[in-house]
């Protein structure tokens, strides 16, 4: 009742509104500072507390004054000024200290801060009542004024309290509310504490108007204080916010991943791809949790990629990779805020599904690859099972590269495809088939006998065979299939991968068989070709190869005219291959080339070193006759070993020119212009085309050594010898017969006017070329030979 008392009777009801309306706004603009001062950075929270402490004390100072203004005692009034003044300070500085306190994360350090506002409050009022003199008797209640001191310490704690938690919804209206009431609780129970009895005027004292026009002054001064400082703080809010939401933005709507900022009350920013990732519009996500949307968001923590999944509006569940990261707001919200990118992860998948795929399956016909063969094979092989056996087919499409050339691999393709479709469709369960590359093909059949894998090898040709229609024809392929059965033909993957292989060249080589099964005697030679192939580059790689030397020599004088290099390829027991086993292996892998060069290089090289200018004979494969830049190599080795091209003879066969006679004709003159000799070699055993002798001069017919070894008994052979030396006497080309083993054949040839011969008889091919170091060796006296003639 004193309080209500001294409310109504004692206080004039416009001051005590004006003072209510400045203590409401004061305490709203002192709250929001306080907001903003929680979530601000380090650098900007001595302004912020600068302000709220001016805003905050000013405030309680303010609204204490002008209700004392309002309060009508009964006697004159007067203040001092100091103890005013340092009522501004108490309130200024312990306001400050409560925003300091108050602003720490924790809430018994909200709740400390508002016991340190309601003390302030406290000692700002009776500080403030220190100042305050009347003519009368004054006199206090203990037991209100310590009820004012805790009303106002108990207000205190729960404003920050609830002002920690932000102004959002209700609190809005609610923390300032509370403030208010702590500073009008304070001052009108303290007021209530009062008794004042007037007496006779004091002397010296001011009169009560002196006293109101100087509070009058000060309350105007902190009215703009007040007003100035909420105008500042709110341009401030406004120009930090500003720019925080469009650097925000410009981050947020740049990314093309979803990004979302979530604070303590949901969603705060969401960009337009996120809205379009879960089908929602912005407005939709904005107030909820992002762990409405993506699984596990509340579990995750920040400075880690995690994938989760999203749920869609339409209820799609989408594959996602979530980046989180924690940043202070900067808003003046209290709290942290968590800003998510989420990376819609479904083409990543796919194009890793792909990818995968792509490394196991075949990109043309979708069949496994190579890789997944040699997987399938290996756990084939691996499981131990007695009496088990499988089939491996290896099968290669006949007549493919005719397609090719006629139609375009484009053509090409589209037969593989097919085929392979076939052979998808012609498979049964528990078999295997897949595409190694280009148009060979393997399948894995299980078996228990070899009748089951010759089935399977059919039923896998038919489904080749099937024709396909394209470029307005039926195209059709072949197949040739090798088996080979495991464990019966190997034990081991790759042996039986090369047994297949075996059996397959077979099939191909084959008139009448498609399918054949692998048998290691037949298929020994193809496996002795591929040793022939390796060693001949091993060869090549360690220059294992030997050039020797056999004799040519004049039947008219015996002396020597000149020496044919040979080629021989030793072996580690000392023995040679045969040329005639290697060379057409040479030929067929293309090796020859390289094998030609060198025989040509070293032939001249060591040629060059010979004291007698013989000539030297290099043999020319029909394979490097094809390349037309052979003039050029033959030119270079020319240079380099400082040979005389009129040394060098170049010998080739008639075959060699048939297969593209303009050509070949034309590599030759270019050989010829350099002034190498150029000698048909074997000349009776191929076409023997007298157009060949006419479209090209050579410089030495070579009669192939097979007429010399039936001359003794065959009359035909004779013949045709003598019709060769008369054809080259007539074409003026001298020829050498290869081959002369014999006293009786030398005879014969000397008799018939043969220019050179070269055999065992004359000289052995060997390594020693010390007879071409000799100057005029007779090799055959002209004696002797006319002797043996008689």
């Amino acid at each position: 009742m004193r309080i209500l008392s001294c409310l109504i009777d004692q206080h004039d009801y416009f001051l005590t509104g004006l003072a209510a309306l400045i203590c409401v706004l004061g305490s709203w603009v002192t709250l929001r500072l306080f907001e903003k001062l929680r979530g601000s950075a380090v650098g900007a929270r001595m302004t912020w507390t600068f302000l709220g402490a001016i805003s905050g004390g000013a405030t309680i100072w303010c609204t204490h004054f002008v209700a004392m203004l309002a309060y009508q005692p009964g006697a004159e009034t007067t203040y001092a000024p100091v103890l005013t003044g340092v009522s501004l300070a108490v309130a200024v500085v312990g306001v400050g200290a409560a925003l300091i306190i108050g602003t720490r994360r924790t809430r018994a350090a909200a709740v400390a801060g508002g016991v340190v506002f309601g003390l302030t409050t406290a000692a700002m009022h009776y500080t403030g009542m220190a100042a305050f003199t009347a003519d009368a008797l004054i006199s206090w209640h203990a037991a209100y004024v310590a009820a004012s001191v805790l009303a106002a310490a108990a207000g205190g704690a729960l404003t920050f309290d609830l002002a920690r938690r932000g102004l959002k919804g209700r609190r809005w209206a609610m923390v300032p509310g509370s403030m208010v009431l702590t500073i009008v609780a304070l001052h009108f129970t303290g007021m209530g504490a009062l008794d004042v009895v007037p007496l006779a005027p004091l002397d010296g004292a001011a009169t009560g108007e002196t006293a109101r026009g100087l509070l009058a002054a000060a309350v105007a001064s902190v009215a703009f204080l007040i007003l100035s400082v909420a105008l500042a703080s709110q341009a401030l809010e406004d120009q930090t916010r500003k720019i925080a939401q469009k650097r925000l933005s410009l981050l947020i709507e740049g990314s093309v991943d979803g990004m979302l900022v979530e604070g303590d009350e949901g969603v705060l920013i969401v960009n337009a791809a996120f809205a379009e990732l879960c089908g929602a519009p912005a407005s939709a996500v904005v107030g909820r949790r992002v762990s409405d949307w993506v699984d596990q968001a509340e579990d995750m923590l920040g400075g880690a990629l995690v994938q989760s999944e999203l749920k869609a509006a339409d209820g799609t569940v989408i594959p996602v990779e979530v980046a989180v990261r924690r940043e202070r707001r900067d808003d003046g919200v209290a709290g942290d805020a968590r800003i998510f990118a989420v990376r819609d992860l479904r083409a990543r998948l796919a194009q890793e599904r792909r990818i995968a795929h792509l490394a196991r399956n075949d990109s043309l016909t979708g069949l496994p690859n190579r890789a997944s063969f040699l997987e399938k094979l290996e756990r084939q092989a691996a499981v131990s099972e007695p009496g088990r056996r499988f089939a491996l087919l290896a099968m290669d499409l006949d007549r493919f590269k005719e397609i090719n050339d006629i139609y375009g691999h484009a053509v090409g393709d589209q037969v593989l495809v097919h085929v392979a479709g076939q052979m998808k469709e012609a498979v049964r369960e528990g078999e295997f088939v897949a595409r190694l590359g280009g148009d060979e093909f393997v399948a894995i059949v299980p078996i228990d006998d070899r009748i089951e894998a010759f089935e399977a090898a059919e039923r896998l040709r038919a489904a080749a065979l099937t024709p396909m229609q394209a470029e307005h024809a039926e195209l059709q392929c072949g197949a040739s299939i090798g088996i080979a059965v495991w464990p019966d033909d190997a034990t081991e993957p790759s042996v039986l991968i090369n047994d297949a292989d075996l059996a397959m060249y077979r099939a191909k080589a084959s008139l009448t068989d498609d399918i054949c099964f692998y048998e290691g005697a037949m298929d020994e030679a193809v496996r002795e070709r591929r040793r022939i192939t390796q060693g001949l580059r091993e060869a090549l790689d360690h220059e294992r190869f030997e050039l020797h030397y056999q004799v040519q020599a004049s039947l008219e004088t015996g002396k020597v005219t000149g020496f044919e290099a040979l080629l021989r390829w030793p072996q580690a027991d000392g023995k040679f291959i045969s040329p005639a086993d290697f060379i057409p292996i040479a030929e067929e892998t293309g090796l020859i080339l390289q094998i030609g060069e060198w025989v040509l290089r070293r032939a001249c090289a060591e040629a060059a070193a010979w004291k007698e200018p013989h000539k030297i004979a290099v043999n020319l494969s029909p394979v490097q006759l094809s390349h037309t830049d052979l003039p050029r190599l033959v030119h270079q080795v020319l240079l380099e070993s400082g040979l005389s091209p009129s040394r060098l003879e170049l010998e080739i066969t008639e075959t060699a020119m048939i297969s593209d006679l303009t050509r070949t004709t034309h590599v030759l003159r270019q050989l010829k212009g350099l002034g190498v000799s150029i000698a048909m070699d074997d000349f009776g055993t191929g076409y023997s085309s007298l157009s060949t002798l006419r479209a090209f001069p050579f410089d030495k017919i070579k009669l192939d050594r097979s007429f010399m070894s039936e001359v003794d008994a065959s009359p035909q052979s004779r013949a045709i010898i003598r019709a060769v030396l008369a054809l080259g006497e007539s074409l003026d080309i001298p020829v050498l017969a290869e081959g002369v083993e014999t006293s009786g054949q030398l005879a014969f040839l000397r008799e018939q006017g043969c220019n050179e011969a070269q055999g065992y008889l004359l000289g052995r091919p060997g390594r020693d070329t010390q007879a071409a170091a000799g100057a005029d060796v007779l090799i055959i006296p002209a004696g002797m030979l006319e002797s043996e003639a008689a």
